[in-house]
């Protein structure tokens, strides 16, 4: 029986008769995740075979699963997809997982580590399964109504993807179990602020925190919540604005500004040290864990409250510790799990060398700077540009560069471009406008400097986040579009500032990381223009909490640390060395992707494909025993093109254009010398293979040996062939078929052979 049959005559009756709701409670082919989009040459294709899909997921209630049930057809074992049900379960959070072909279950307890099988009739019952669950949590009777408390839904809502689903519940299960500090940690671009949303009404819905406090340290954070995310809390929510607090609403979302400022001002203290019982800081890396910040002294005063801090990029060095304050993260979602589940933007990184970043630069003796003062005699390199020193020419230079980029792409992807300071962003402002001045023409804001000097600005950051608004398109910055502003939009981050911080470069990267498909928005580019993207080769990028007194060394690029960056609204007094006239070119670019373990790799059709082929058949003995296995040759083909490997890209290569796919998947992943189509078709003419069939027969396959030839398998495995030429004239294909062959069984059965043969050596 089929995999379908099995579950249609046997695995569904079975749950469904243990007493599992089939409308509320059991969910079919519940798609996991979205499927990675692959990214080469600009060409981004989702891998479709990668679409994670669980068989059945069962929940005692809505977004709160306890099973897995992986089904096999008849012809596995019963244990056959357990292993996958586990995988699914630990991504869902589900303590148990169940694997059937159709006469038993195999049932793995992820709470007590045991497995067992089980007869169809002793699926267990929904309650029983609960109860399992509830037994080893050991939850009270206020935290049982707490985590039992709906997500809020709404005609039209968006739904929770799997990762926000244990991200809620494992905060609302911490809360119920009376913990105070907690952190989750989530990529920039997974729905902090949803996470957060549902995090609240849950708590608030149950009677568990009445008074709530959503704390930020940027205003457009806070408007993004308010009329996003949070906009179902209506009138029970307000904005503390001018430092005014009115004790009448349920739920406050406040800039810590507004509650505590530099001059010593603290509103805060007009509520009561226990007024807030739930505090939930968003990029909570940005200092709400030192001790000195003004964050803490919001915290420390309402410090009765349950405090959970949001962060795509924990930080840990001599002066911040998240996970001292918050405790190590109960949930942490990173951004190459993102883009390999296929919910974040894949990138693509072109590193620019230019001549005086790679080798310095030294000037002649006794040269004047611009304003006529001579300039010191030193070696300068990338940490003094646009520092100390101003070479005229590199800004210009890295401006064309990035105007060539989008003049070759699209002159209208929303781009970001990241300076040293705000001077440094100005002047950059001025040599895009200039490389770009046909569109300036057209409108005034093609290129906008965005800094926090500017009149304005977080109404021009609102017109750049916006999809559905053309300008501006260009937007030119120092810090502040590092964090929180949500632009699903923007294309292209050109990097030309000195980044040795991860923390503040996850957050630069997660500026591109969102997607939006509708608006073409599939993948986004980096220009590098100071070697940051080294920083993508350190362990911590994707992995634990940033200490950030240990940094990676720079290739081809000092070593020394720049000074500490001065915020936006700061100008150092300082004059900078000015010259206008020092040559500067490009020396090299190196181009690569983000792949799926989270490494920069040469942008290439074949290193790519080959990671693909090897992820799905780790040997050359693994991919030839599918390959024989499978009746119809073009199934593999095509299911390779679906998981990333591009067949059709490498054929159009000179050196691939006379192989198959089978040499060509054995010659790229597994080194193995490959055979043209010509000699397969040769070798098969040369051995006695033909000779036991008719006159007539030998003739139509003489004729699918040379169409393979030419064409390669599909020709043989399509029986269509049979009635074009040169097959028109043998008297079409049903003759061919029923006469020449003694039927469609046999004809098959002979192309089968035919194939064997040709695929023998």
């Amino acid at each position: 029986m089929t995999e379908e049959d099995v579950k249609l005559k046997f695995i569904t009756p079975a749950i469904e008769q243990a007493g599992w709701d089939k409308m509320s409670q059991i969910s079919m082919e519940y798609q996991i995740t979205d499927g990675r989009i692959n990214l080469i040459n600009n060409v981004a294709k989702r891998d479709k075979v990668g679409i994670k899909k669980a068989d059945y997921v069962l929940s005692y209630q809505l977004n709160l699963p306890l099973a897995i049930v992986e089904a096999k057809d008849d012809s596995h074992s019963i244990r056959h997809g357990l292993e996958q049900a586990k995988i699914y379960a630990q991504m869902l959070d589900a303590p148990f997982a169940y694997s059937s072909n159709g006469s038993s279950f195999i049932e793995f307890d992820f709470l007590s580590g045991s497995q067992r099988e089980l007869a169809l009739n002793e699926f267990p019952t929904p309650y029983e399964l609960w109860q399992r669950f509830l037994e080893y949590k050991h939850f009270s009777s206020r935290a049982f109504k707490i985590i039992q408390e709906p997500y809020f839904y709404d005609q039209g809502a968006k739904k929770p993807r799997y990762y926000q689903q244990v991200a809620i519940n494992r905060a609302i299960e911490a809360v119920a179990n009376g913990k105070k500090r907690l952190m989750l940690v989530m990529a920039t671009g997974t729905g902090k602020t949803y996470v957060a949303f549902q995090i609240i009404h849950r708590l608030y819905r149950a009677g568990a925190k009445k008074k709530i406090l959503f704390l930020a340290d940027r205003n457009i954070l806070v408007d993004q919540s308010e009329t996003g995310d949070f906009k179902p809390f209506g009138n029970k929510m307000t904005k503390i604005k001018d430092k005014l607090l009115d004790s009448s609403y349920e739920i406050y979302l406040s800039l810590y500004q507004q509650l505590v400022d530099e001059d010593g001002n603290e509103p805060f203290r007009e509520f009561s040290p226990d007024f807030f019982d739930l505090i939930i800081i968003d990029e909570c890396h940005r200092g709400s864990a030192k001790e000195d910040s003004q964050w803490r002294k919001i915290l420390d005063y309402f410090k009765s409250a349950t405090h959970i801090g949001l962060t795509a990029t924990p930080k840990e060095d001599n002066e911040i510790s998240n996970s001292s304050y918050f405790g190590e993260p109960i949930y942490t979602y990173s951004l190459k799990q993102g883009i390999n589940d296929g919910f974040l933007a894949p990138f693509k990184v072109i590193r620019v060398g230019i001549d005086v970043d790679l080798m310095e630069y030294r000037p002649p003796e006794g040269m004047l700077d611009d304003y006529g003062n001579e300039i010191p005699d030193k070696i300068y390199n990338i940490k003094d540009y646009d520092r100390n020193l101003v070479l005229t020419n590199r800004t210009k230079l890295v401006a064309s560069r990035i105007s060539e980029f989008l003049k070759s792409t699209d002159r209208m992807a929303k781009t970001i471009v990241f300076c040293v300071d705000i001077e440094h962003a100005q002047r950059m402002c001025e040599a895009l406008r200039n490389e770009n001045s046909d569109l300036v023409r057209q409108n005034p804001n093609y290129v906008a400097q965005i800094t926090g000097d500017v009149p304005n600005v977080n109404a021009m950051v609102e017109r750049f986040s916006r999809p559905d608004e053309i300008y501006p398109v260009v937007a030119v910055t120092s810090k502040l579009l590092t964090t929180g502003v949500d632009c699903k939009t923007c294309k292209v981050i050109a990097i030309d500032s000195c980044i040795n911080s991860i923390t503040e470069f996850k957050q630069i990267i997660g500026r591109g990381t969102r997607l939006r498909e509708d608006f073409g928005k599939t993948h986004f580019t980096i220009l590098d223009f100071r070697g940051v993207s080294r920083l993508f080769m350190d362990p911590k990028f994707d992995g634990e909490p940033i200490k950030e007194d240990d940094l990676p060394a720079k290739a081809n690029f000092t070593e020394e640390k720049p000074p500490k960056p001065k915020e936006d609204k700061e100008k150092s007094g300082e004059r900078k060395i000015v010259i206008n006239g020092a040559e500067v070119k490009i020396l090299d670019e190196l181009e690569q992707i983000y792949d799926q373990n989270g490494n920069l790799i040469a942008s290439d059709f074949k290193d790519f494909s080959r990671q693909n082929i090897l992820a799905k058949f780790k040997s050359l003995e693994n991919f030839i025993t599918s390959w024989d296995a499978q009746s119809k040759k073009q199934a593999i083909i095509n299911e390779l093109k679906d998981h990333g490997v591009l067949l059709d890209e490498l054929k159009i290569k000179p050196e691939f254009t006379n192989l198959d796919e089978f040499d060509l998947i054995c010659h790229i992943a597994y080194n193995k010398p490959p055979r043209t189509r010509k000699e397969r078709a040769d070798g098969v003419k040369k051995r006695d293979f033909l000779s036991k069939y008719s006159d007539k027969a030998r003739e139509v396959l003489l004729k699918l040996i040379d169409k393979y030839a030419d064409n390669g398998i599909s020709d043989l495995e399509n029986i269509n062939v049979l009635k074009n030429d040169p097959f028109r004239d043998m008297g079409g294909m049903l003759e061919i078929v029923n006469d020449f062959f003694g039927g469609k069984e046999k004809y098959f059965e002979a192309i089968k052979e035919l194939e064997k043969e040709i695929y023998a050596a």
